[in-house]
């Protein structure tokens, strides 16, 4: 198998599906990254685990109606191709 763009795009779609379903209760929250913690005071720089869970909950909400269309159209271009 080549690597290729098509590949690369499935791959970064799987990686985006798969955190785009992890729950905060079930998951998040029991490995230590829920959305009460890592709180910092006013004018101190958030750390990585703060930013990674933005990061997170962003591509969540972002990605709840785009994450299921894309799947479904590379779902049909690897049935037609």
């Amino acid at each position: 198998m080549a690597f290729t763009l098509y590949s690369l795009l499935q791959a970064s779609l799987l990686i985006v599906n798969a955190v785009a379903v992890l729950h905060e209760e079930r998951f998040l929250r029991h490995v230590g990254w829920g959305s009460d913690q890592g709180i910092g005071g006013f004018g101190e720089e958030p750390g990585i685990k703060a930013q990674l869970t933005n990061l997170i909950r962003s591509i969540r909400t972002v990605m709840r109606g785009k994450g299921t269309i894309s799947s479904v159209a590379i779902m049909i271009m690897m049935i037609i191709i």
